[in-house]
């Protein structure tokens, strides 16, 4: 049962696709809610929040997808396992941000330049968009607790994104309390400062998925020279390369060059190094080369 539960085991599969189905109803929910309420109120910074929320959905669907074709056991056309298809979703999820900020920007920069209708709000509107906030707020908590406790990227991803939607909705209900009180220009200025908080968790999610996709050093070679050298019979450690996520997957290469000269005594040793850097740095597929009993080098990477 343990290690159906491990990352990508088909339970914890499972448990994100259900995740992933119930945050799906939920945000078409608030689509409907505030596509509505801003045809009825002529609001752009509102239908702005709705398109945001669409990415929302979409992400939701995307995140399914990925998550099916994320399974971390190797097969012949992948031997090092399916763990990117996540992180390509998450960046996926990037990438929508990007196309609701663009939206967002250019619907306001119209707005100012050909002018509009004004903004009709009432107390029903502002109710309803109470009622979206408080669903907003639960579908974050909710899929960041699960994505925490799975260490699942795409589940924490998109919690992120969806905690950026409970800041743009604050944003847009404050907006809309002020139009409602008579301030029509708030609906305009509060459209850039929603791309904006769009803009930001779109690079977030950016940042965090882009090295793992372009195989950035995951642990500093010093680190795992200082921790192998502490492995009795190790004489020398270098040519040492890492990548992939900690707490994920790592791949570690290295040389080394042990004291005893039988085969049987390395490799009982370069077993105990693998399991030393397992429990420092969880998952990982180590691959070590022994060098010749005299060989020395002090280029610790590559």
């Amino acid at each position: 049962m343990a290690q159906s539960f491990a990352h990508g085991g088909p339970d914890h599969r499972r448990t994100v696709q259900r995740v992933l189905l119930i945050t799906l109803g939920l945000n078409l929910t608030v689509v409907v809610l505030k596509a509505t309420v801003a045809s009825l109120t002529g609001s752009l910074s509102l239908m702005a929040d709705a398109l945001h929320s669409v990415t929302d959905s979409a992400n939701n669907v995307l995140g399914l997808a990925t998550n099916r074709l994320a399974n971390p056991v190797p097969d012949r056309d992948h031997p090092y396992g399916h763990h990117k298809f996540e992180a390509i979703g998450a960046l996926g999820i990037a990438a929508f941000l990007g196309i609701a900020c663009f939206e967002i920007l250019t619907s306001a920069i119209e707005r100012l330049l050909t002018g509009s209708d004004p903004v009709t709000m009432g107390p029903t509107a502002l109710w309803v968009m109470l009622v979206v906030l408080g669903i907003n707020i639960g579908v974050a908590f909710y899929e960041r607790r699960v994505g925490l406790a799975l260490n699942s990227k795409i589940l924490i991803a998109d919690a992120r994104h969806t905690m950026s939607d409970i800041w743009v909705t604050i944003v847009v209900l404050a907006g809309l309390i002020g139009i409602w009180q008579g301030f029509q220009w708030l609906d305009v200025a509060l459209a850039f400062p929603v791309a904006l908080l769009v803009f930001k968790s779109g690079w977030t999610v950016l940042r965090e998925n882009l090295p793992w996709l372009v195989d950035e050093m995951a642990i500093a070679p010093e680190a795992i020279h200082a921790q192998v050298m502490q492995v009795p019979g190790v004489m020398n450690c270098h040519s040492i390369a890492s990548r992939g996520l900690l707490g994920r997957q790592v791949f570690i290469d290295m040389h080394l060059v042990v004291k005893p000269t039988t085969v049987d005594a390395a490799h009982a040793i370069t077993e105990t190094v693998e399991t030393h850097l397992e429990k420092l740095y969880g998952p990982a597929r180590i691959t070590i080369h022994l060098e010749p009993h005299s060989y020395e080098s002090e280029e610790l990477t590559y």
